[in-house]
């Protein structure tokens, strides 16, 4: 037997268990700190500018290099954002046009408030069961379903 088609398909079977394991892991979720950001279609600030985000906006972080990151927004658009500009604060934005947050991790645990589209809460404990709890701007918190936000 020859020994290259059996090497190949070996090299192959490993390659796909590596695509399987990736596609496993978790997104890493960023957001912007307190002021607002450039957007560059590539990791230089003499890159073309493709748009201004606002603070506390919510990337899923692609690559990671020492002073940039490759990001992609809640649209799908792809850009790069210099590191600096990265925050602590984890957020999320709501992706439906209403969504209903809860005093406990339960559809039928009493309202708190509702979100609109587009509203950005800061994660204030890590998703669990399909939820996560989340701050609004003027203090209120709760839990909102994962479904219901993007950045989680």
């Amino acid at each position: 037997m020859n020994a290259a088609p059996k090497a190949f398909s070996r090299v192959t079977l490993l390659l796909a268990f590596a695509a399987m394991a990736g596609g496993a892991a978790a997104a890493e979720f960023r957001s912007l700190g307190d002021h607002a950001a450039v957007l560059y279609d590539a990791p230089s600030v003499k890159a073309d500018r493709l748009f201004v985000a606002s603070r506390y906006y919510p990337f899923e972080v692609l690559v990671k290099l020492d002073q940039w990151a490759k990001v992609r927004d809640v649209n799908g658009e792809v850009a790069w954002v210099e590191n600096k500009s990265l925050g602590d604060r984890q957020t999320v934005m709501v992706t439906v046009p209403l969504a209903d947050v809860r005093a406990a991790a339960s559809a039928q645990s009493p309202l708190v408030f509702e979100a609109y589209k587009q509203v950005l809460l800061e994660i204030v404990e890590p998703p669990a069961d399909g939820w996560v709890k989340v701050r609004h701007r003027d203090g209120q918190q709760g839990f909102i379903r994962v479904a219901h936000v993007w950045g989680a």
